[in-house]
């Protein structure tokens, strides 16, 4: 049943007693942290933000763009360190309080994010559990994931949920939940998407937060919160860009009170005198424990250029980066023991206050990619929660132990003078309870040597790690030592490159006068010379992956790009092909492309593409343009030079699987371009990829299936910004059959693009005729209910409930739905 959270607010830790009874000193007692019976929390010391880092795996689509090149991080979760690598050959080193690799289940990101803070809200403290990353890296999946269908892909909120209810009474206890968002600084109820304007109000007293009319659900079995996060999922705003199809506009905030009642008695203590008994009862106060957890999925980090956000979509961004702002501001602020904490700064840190630092336990999980695209975007994430440093952590322990044994006098104290108040007269100590509490300072004294321990262990930890310090200083040392020997190398390998550029200049001069009086001899040298070079660019490529310093722009300097270039038009077949591999080999490093498009390589690949006859010269060549083809102003260049009519005439007449491939990928890159829609279509474009449909190979579909998609998904941006109207042109092109035969499709990489690629065209109104009497409909309700992928399975649901042509046809059909 939903009510309304009023003026019901209340303080960390906070309890309600009965007046105090007289009675012998308790053995269950509450600790200076708070909790019952001196649990100790594994949250660590309160306060502070505990944070982990947890790796995505790659997906299909960096799977493809990203095959020649590493993971932009590495891990070292036994260390507890992540290394982000600044280039082939350096890297930065951060350390966190856990690091979870790609392959860490939801269990395992529970247990060490979650579990902690859930346990200290059952003690009665308040605890915050947030996600931060960029956009598509993870965050709902590792907060929000439902896992019905998959039980082990439960996220954090159905795993807290679980350990709450099996630990509260429900018939004495209670567990109530209000699910909220945060947009464009207004906070909405998912519950009741009507209420859209709640206000945050705080106690000036106490300090704490409520929020007036926010819908308070009630939570009895497990079930009932599945669908209660369901239904807040569904009102949830979201938009497509081009780093995810369903990037997240708001902030989540999940919010979880519970209230315990704690009754009972001490044993009752006898002691005996002659015949008759003394009995004397202890009564313990009925004790009326709240807390209060709060988990936030926040709104993705966004660089405006890379999302392609504009218009309202780019205001939401601005948004949501003032407040992730606001809230590092906060957490810094709290790590520096600062004397001002900017709580008022945005909604998000108002609405956090009551459960963030103080008394409060704070986890925060960054969530990243692996992408090199992507560096930046993962840098920044990295530096939100960048762990302080171990001597800090350190301070801080000593001095909650100090406070402990303060408020462990100071109680004593207290309880003292309550005795002699209330009984007028200097109690009578027996010897039973005198040996309580000789036992009760004997467990004292083994805690403080138990914490004197642990600082000692601390203490050799640091004295360790100055060590390896020391022990890298060393390596270091080596390392330069051994880069001073290489000087004399690379002297000796210049030379060798020097000769090499004045036997390609000879090879050119000779090629230009004498071509058909060549003898076998020369010939051969000029093969040479080529596989020479080839082998001087793996070369480089290979010491680049071994951490070692490239120097392709030197091997530029002193060869000449323009010389390699030249014998892409020479005669002899044997070497255009050796020539088109190396260019092939330097346009996969993406600090080559500009050079090779500015020196005229992009031409001279279109023109093989058109004059040469010969296979492998294509395959390469493809290869490289769509290598090219991954950045924005090469696109316009290609197009502009008619490439995708080459493009096009080399899928109609080649044959090998890998060459269609190539071709395919080019095109596909192109079709994600949204200035070149129009004339990709009118040259042939769309055609030529379902043409390419004719070879049964998996690879040569997957990449037509994802340029089906990155067409799709452009014309959807367009008709949404009001650019583009009409039927679309995959549907006018004949596209819609080939796309409902494989949208069942049993090859994963092809399935997932065909799906991507119906949701996008059911999202425009226009197109719902022809995909209903092409059989789409049926596709998209399947996506709806069985799709593997959640975004794309949200996405098909909500394009069928919003689309009236749709709704009509499945009453007509009698589908329920």
């Amino acid at each position: 049943m939903a009510t309304s959270q009023g003026g019901n607010s209340y303080r960390n830790a906070r309890t309600s007693l009965k007046p105090h009874v007289k009675s012998k000193p308790s053995q269950q007692r509450r600790n200076s942290t708070g909790s019952v019976n001196g649990k100790e929390h594994a949250a660590a010391v309160p306060g502070r933000v505990r944070v982990a880092v947890r790796l995505r795996p790659r997906n299909a689509e960096e799977s493809v763009a990203d095959a020649d090149f590493a993971d932009c991080v590495e891990l070292q979760p036994e260390l507890k360190r992540l290394k982000l690598r600044k280039n082939n050959w350096d890297a930065d080193t951060y350390e966190f309080d856990e690091v979870l690799t790609e392959f860490s289940s939801q269990k395992r990101v529970y247990e060490v994010v979650a579990r902690p803070v859930v346990e200290s809200v059952l003690d009665g403290y308040n605890g915050t559990i947030m996600a931060y990353g960029q956009t598509g890296t993870g965050k709902t999946y590792t907060l929000g994931r439902l896992g019905e269908e998959d039980n082990a892909a439960r996220g954090i909120m159905v795993r807290a949920m679980e350990d709450i209810l099996a630990d509260v009474s429900l018939d004495t206890d209670s567990v109530s939940v209000s699910y909220l968002q945060l947009y464009m600084e207004t906070i909405q109820d998912l519950l009741d998407p009507a209420n859209d304007n709640i206000t945050i109000v705080e106690d000036p007293k106490t300090g704490d937060v409520s929020l007036p009319g926010a819908s308070l659900v009630d939570i009895r079995d497990k079930q009932s919160f599945v669908e209660l996060l369901r239904l807040g999922e569904a009102h949830r705003f979201a938009a497509n860009t081009k780093l995810n199809t369903e990037s997240s506009r708001s902030h989540a905030i999940l919010m979880v009170h519970v209230k315990r009642s704690v009754k009972g008695r001490d044993a009752a203590l006898s002691s005996e005198n002659g015949n008759h008994s003394h009995v004397v009862k202890s009564i313990k106060p009925p004790l009326v424990r709240k807390g209060k957890l709060v988990v936030v999925d926040l709104a993705g980090s966004e660089r405006i250029d890379k999302s392609g956000s504009e218009g309202h979509t780019l205001e939401e961004a601005k948004s949501i980066n003032l407040s992730l702002s606001a809230l590092g501001k906060c957490i810094n602020a709290l790590a520096e023991n600062s004397a001002h904490v900017p709580f008022r700064d945005s909604k998000l840190t108002r609405l956090l206050r009551d459960s963030f630092g103080g008394t409060a336990r704070t986890s925060l999980v960054i969530t990243i990619g692996p992408s090199p695209r992507h560096r930046g975007e993962t840098a920044s994430t990295i530096m939100f929660g960048q762990r302080k440093e171990r001597s800090k952590y350190q301070k801080d322990y000593m001095e909650s132990i100090k406070k402990l044994e303060e408020q462990f006098v100071m109680n004593q104290r207290k309880n003292e003078e309550s005795h002699m108040k209330s009984s007028g007269e200097i109690p009578r100590v027996s010897a039973e309870e005198l040996a309580d509490l000789k036992k009760m300072l004997q467990k004292e004294t083994h805690l403080r040597k138990a914490a004197e321990g642990e600082v000692n262990n601390l203490k050799n930890q640091v004295a360790e790690l100055k060590k390896s310090e020391a022990s890298g200083k060393s390596e270091i040392l080596k390392l330069h030592n051994m880069l001073e020997d290489k000087e004399g190398q690379k002297e000796k390998l210049e030379g060798e490159i020097a000769i090499l550029q004045s036997q390609l200049l000879q090879l050119n001069l000779q090629a230009d006068e004498t071509r058909r009086q060549l003898d076998r001899d020369g010939l051969e040298k000029e093969m040479g010379g080529l596989n020479s070079l080839t082998s001087q660019v793996k070369h480089q490529q290979q010491a680049s992956g071994n951490g070692e310093k490239p120097s392709i722009a030197k091997l530029f300097e002193q060869v000449g790009l323009q010389k390699i270039l030249s014998l892409l038009e020479a005669e002899d077949a044997d070497v255009r092909i050796h020539a088109v591999k190396v260019v092939a080999n330097l346009a996969a490093e993406e600090t080559n492309q500009g050079k090779i498009v500015e020196a005229g390589g992009l031409t001279s690949l279109l023109n093989l593409l058109k004059s040469s006859h010969d296979e492998t010269i294509h395959r390469v060549a493809a290869g490289a343009i769509a290598n090219l083809a991954m950045n924005e102003t090469n696109q316009e260049l290609i197009m502009a030079q008619g490439g995708i009519s080459l493009l096009s005439m080399t899928a109609a007449n080649a044959e090998d699987p890998q060459t269609l491939r190539m071709v395919a990928g080019a095109i596909a890159n192109l079709c994600g371009n949204d200035k070149l829609q129009t004339k990709l279509r009118s040259e042939g474009g769309i055609k030529a990829l379902l043409g390419m449909v004719r070879c049964r190979h998996p690879d040569v579909h997957a990449q037509v299936a994802r340029g089906i998609a990155n067409f799709a998904k452009c014309e959807s941006r367009a008709s949404s910004q009001g650019t583009k109207s009409g039927r679309s042109f995959l549907i006018e092109d004949g596209a819609l059959p080939w796309i409902v035969q494989n949208a069942n499709n049993e090859a994963a990489s092809v399935r997932r693009h065909i799906e991507l690629a119906l949701c996008h065209l059911a999202q425009h109104e226009i197109n719902a005729r022809d995909m209903i009497s092409g059989g789409a409909l049926w596709e998209l309700v399947r996506i709806s209910r069985d799709c593997s992928r959640e975004d794309i399975k949200t996405l098909a649901h909500r394009t069928l409930v919003s689309s009236p042509t749709f709704q009509a046809e499945m009453r007509r059909l009698r589908v329920n739905y």
